[in-house]
């Protein structure tokens, strides 16, 4: 038997380092050979480690949130049969921090002592033999894919036992807590709530707090909301997803709207940008690569629907459906959530009245439909019912000038209020 240290290997695009986002074992477990190990994430993605060898975990280095440097050690795993012999890992241990002076929370722990391996494997038994009792209002230890799986099967996790180290939830707990039935929910006598619960801001959480700080500190917005008249594209909706083949994604209202950003861009190509405020120079793209806003269980991800000008309605339908999915299976690509010009934002049947969306730094526009609702509206000096929507819109002033930002959502608003102008060239 021989030690194996695993290194954060090289994820691609320049990246440095990447962010530790869950482990998956602890000190003491026994993994296999491609079994999950570790979570890291980089600009948005979370990227799964596996195991490349089989045997005992003896230490793992950093805890969630920290940041591991590529090719430093992750985890030290005692290999089966006549093991591998690695460098002893290049983390070394620091010297306290002086009197005063607080460490740097993103630099990852010395290498822990190394049980011996009868006590670990003893402990690795008894972690599982039972479930662990957890007290009320504990937070559950689980990896991200356990809570994902947990949340769309509408389970609580603070009510299924754990039986890995320290009460850890795994797929087969969850399996057996389906299995049994989830208990119903009592009545609760009416009482005071005490207690605080402090969260970790890491992960994709994180990565959101840091770039919608960073566009607010950067970019100053200007923030447009004007009101439209939905009605007969509401009308030409319903009439094409009743007509459409079995093949074909049903349509939303997002792939009017691309239509008619697509339509009005060429004649305010300031919008359809990217602003290098460093560098002082705007980008200005024939392309309209549209980033679309997706709510996931973790956060806000912004994949990039490529080359909306050469799409039709029921491709652009099918890619965001595509989109979406793979952004809350936390599946989505490095490729996938870079390189937008504009971005669309929209909360859906939760939409409001109206929003003030944050722009999408480096872009320099951002759009985002409201909720849709029937509403009495003068037309023609009669009192009528129509489908009315607010669509809001923010812009950076630095680039986008208030005037220019009101014609172009004019120009979309007759777009989309006469919709067959979507179909005619010229118009």
């Amino acid at each position: 038997m021989g030690q194996f240290t695993f290194k954060l290997p090289d994820v691609g695009e320049g990246t440095a380092e990447a962010e530790i986002v869950a482990w998956h074992v602890a000190v003491g477990d026994r993994i296999e050979e491609d079994a999950p190990l570790v979570d890291v994430m980089t600009d948005k993605a979370t990227v799964e480690m596996t195991a490349p060898v089989s045997g005992i975990v003896v230490s793992v280095y950093g805890e969630p949130g920290d940041m591991a440097p590529v090719g430093s050690a992750l985890a030290v795993i005692d290999v089966d049969g006549q093991g591998v012999a690695d460098p002893a890992p290049t983390l070394t241990a620091k010297p306290p921090p002086p009197p005063g002076e607080k460490s740097n929370p993103r630099s990852l722990p010395p290498l822990a002592e190394v049980p011996k391996k009868a006590a670990m494997a003893a402990a690795s038994t008894a972690s599982r033999s039972a479930p662990v009792a957890r007290i009320l209002g504990e937070k559950p230890l689980a990896a991200p894919s356990v809570r994902r799986r947990a949340h769309e099967l509408g389970i609580a996790l603070q009510f299924v036992p754990g039986t890995g180290p320290s009460g850890r939830i795994s797929n087969e707990d969850l399996d057996g807590f389906v299995a049994a039935g989830a208990p119903a929910a009592g009545p609760r006598a009416r009482g005071r709530r005490e207690g605080i619960e402090q969260v970790k801001v890491i992960g994709l959480r994180r990565k959101i707090a840091e770039k919608m700080q960073d566009a607010k500190r950067r970019i100053p917005h200007f923030t447009y909301v004007e009101e439209i008249d939905v009605t007969e594209l509401e009308a030409l909706r319903a009439h094409l997803n009743g007509a459409k083949r079995a093949d074909q994604a049903k349509l939303t209202f997002l792939p009017f709207l691309i239509a008619a950003l697509v339509k009005a861009l060429p004649d305010f190509p300031q919008i359809n940008a990217r602003f290098d405020d460093d560098a002082g120079i705007v980008d200005r793209h024939a392309a309209v690569h549209v980033g679309i806003a997706t709510q996931t269980p973790g956060g806000l991800i912004v994949p990039v629907l490529r080359h909306a000008e050469a799409r039709d309605l029921w491709d652009c339908a099918a890619e965001i459906a595509r989109l979406a999915a793979t952004a809350r299976e936390g599946k989505a690509t490095a490729d996938e959530l870079k390189g937008s010009t504009i971005t669309v934002t929209s909360l859906g049947p939760l939409g409001g009245v109206a929003t003030t969306p944050v722009i999408n730094h480096p872009e320099v526009a951002i759009i985002g439909p409201n909720k849709i609702i029937e509403r009495p509206a003068v037309r023609e000096g009669q009192v009528v019912v129509r489908k009315m929507m607010n669509l809001s819109s923010s812009f950076d002033h630095r680039v986008v000038d208030g005037y220019d930002a009101a014609a172009f959502i004019q120009k979309v608003r007759g777009l989309l209020e006469h919709p067959a102008t979507l179909f005619m060239d010229g118009a």
